[in-house]
């Protein structure tokens, strides 16, 4: 019932830029948070920027300075920015989204990935 797409992953320079999208298909204002999360290889999945319904934003410490996570209600994305990439930021990048109530365990939705490749 709910779907997540991610997009935009690819082969990049090191220093270089690219920009993930996450289509929804609910109105992101439905989920309480979207997260961006990563796994490298042989690694375990880490969160790497996070964003509440009210927009606020928090970020892992290896992607402050460099990623912004951001969103366009219209389009029902979210979108993360990376720039400065180096190659430890390569790994599977995946979209999650959250439904939480008052009276219920959270609702966690997750994408099928896409894979970022920085190359040194």
């Amino acid at each position: 019932q709910v779907q997540l797409v991610e997009s935009g992953g690819g082969l990049v320079q090191a220093g270089g830029s690219l920009r993930l999208s996450c289509a929804a298909s609910l109105s992101i204002g439905s989920f309480n948070v979207m997260d961006w999360y990563r796994q490298a290889l042989g690694k375990q999945r880490e969160l790497v920027a996070t964003i509440t319904r009210d927009g606020s934003t928090n970020y892992a410490d290896s992607a402050k300075g460099r990623f912004t996570i951001s969103r366009d209600n219209a389009k029902n994305t979210v979108y993360l920015q990376m720039n400065s990439l180096k190659p430890e930021d390569t790994a599977v990048y995946y979209c999650r989204s959250t439904i939480a109530t008052v009276i219920s365990s959270p609702r966690y939705y997750w994408g099928q990935g896409t894979q970022v490749t920085v190359s040194s």
